[in-house]
């Protein structure tokens, strides 16, 4: 069976556009969780975010599409175009179903779903967009890249909060190995606006600290809660030998994936994390020993940080591999926040450095990658985790054996 190789990135991340500026403020330990700036956010309990400051939507987006596109729409497009950018792929010779689309989305299009509304409000019916009704759909991001790109082969989206991102990496492998030439996949999420955070209080997991050096805690004795962000990554994953006959660089392999789903609560049944893991790690032909490093999903939510270091403890013995959360650095970005995870994987293993976890002391038996400096290691395949509100359950192998260079 072919391998289903990562041969482009596009990131939009708080703390870097491009996947090489994300890579090097993430080593720097660049932290940029400060107090939202594009509304108020003072009549809230959770002030605090990762936002993306320093994107120009009128560089990166033709201006027929800015009206008709909410914020995460506009940088899934622009990371769609870094990402065949990068990839050196010529879609021109491909047809058009040999391409496909697959992206998650938590949210879909809040911002620009509560400015329409509010101008129903306000206004009445005649003021309302009619691009209301397809830009605020969780869909939106995969049908506007593959109008764009004219990719009419196999589409979708995957609704799974942060396990989502892993979860259509994994579609995408499986799409790829299935005989689809080339998939653009990954997440993005922008939820930074009133109605987007009111929504996020509400599901009682955001932090409620207002200094930004103990806000998001993962792993820590004094967790209470995640903070918010913005952005996410779009991957080009190839069939591996479409991308060596054309010399492509190639970022890795997606070697494995395990999805599962938790018990009801309070059906005294453990959580599903493990099994997640095991059945990626079997998919990858790969065992615990082989993993070089753990990209963890980092809740900051003390129950379930206790699980899913108890789950690491089980598996690789206590500190038994280098776990990291460069997210403590920009927030969770729901569906965005895995595909960024892949991208820093596939980076770490290219560079032979992990990415520092700001800020925590952690209180479990793990080896968390700690301070502002990367660490030196040696490797060939990282395991990238992600969860979901509600149970979802997402593990994902990336490899870098068969690497090839351009």
């Amino acid at each position: 069976m072919t391998a289903a190789v990562v041969t482009g990135l596009g990131v939009v991340a708080p703390n870097g556009l491009g996947s090489e500026a994300f890579w090097s403020a993430t080593l720097r330990g660049e932290d940029v969780i400060r107090p939202i700036r594009r509304f108020n956010p003072g009549s809230y309990p959770s002030k605090l975010a990762g936002e993306v400051l320093d994107f120009d939507v009128s560089k990166h987006i033709p201006s027929r599409l800015i009206p008709q596109t909410d914020r995460m729409t506009q940088f899934a497009l622009a990371a769609a175009d870094w990402a065949i950018a990068d990839s050196a792929v010529d879609t021109t010779g491909f047809s058009p179903l040999e391409m496909g689309v697959i992206t998650a989305s938590a949210a879909g299009g809040l911002e620009l779903g509560q400015r329409e509304l509010q101008n129903l409000w306000r206004d009445g019916p005649d003021h309302v967009s009619a691009y209301l009704s397809f830009a605020w759909f969780y869909a939106v991001n995969t049908g506007q890249i593959s109008i764009r790109h004219d990719m009419r082969g196999p589409t979708g989206v995957f609704v799974t909060e942060q396990a989502g991102g892993l979860v259509a990496i994994a579609h995408a492998r499986r799409l790829v190995c299935g005989g689809t030439a080339l998939v653009l996949t990954g997440g993005m999420d922008s939820t930074l606006c009133p109605y987007g955070l009111t929504a996020q209080v509400a599901g009682g997991q955001l932090s409620t600290r207002e200094d930004p050096a103990r806000v998001y805690l993962p792993f820590d004795k004094d967790a209470t809660g995640h903070v918010p962000g913005e952005g996410g990554a779009i991957l080009v994953v190839e069939d591996e030998r479409r991308a060596r006959a054309r010399d492509a660089r190639i970022y890795g392999e997606i070697a494995g994936h395990g999805s599962t789903f938790d018990p009801r609560p309070g059906s005294g049944r453990p959580p599903n994390l493990r099994r997640a893991i095991e059945v990626a790690l079997d998919d990858a032909g790969l065992d615990t020993a082989d993993i070089a490093v753990v990209f963890a999903d980092a809740a900051g939510v003390a129950p379930l940080d206790r699980v899913e270091a108890e789950v690491l403890v089980e598996l690789f013995g206590p500190h038994g591999v280098p776990v990291t959360a460069p997210k403590t650095m920009i927030g969770r970005l729901y569906s965005g926040g895995a595909p960024l995870d892949v991208v820093l994987a596939l980076l770490a293993l290219r560079d032979g450095v992990i990415p520092p976890t700001t800020r925590v002391a952690p209180c479990y038996d793990i080896d968390v990658v700690l301070g502002e400096r990367p660490r030196p290691f040696a490797g060939s395949a990282a395991l990238v985790l992600a969860r979901g509100h509600g149970g979802f359950n997402s593990a994902l192998v990336v490899s870098n054996r068969r690497r090839g260079k351009r």
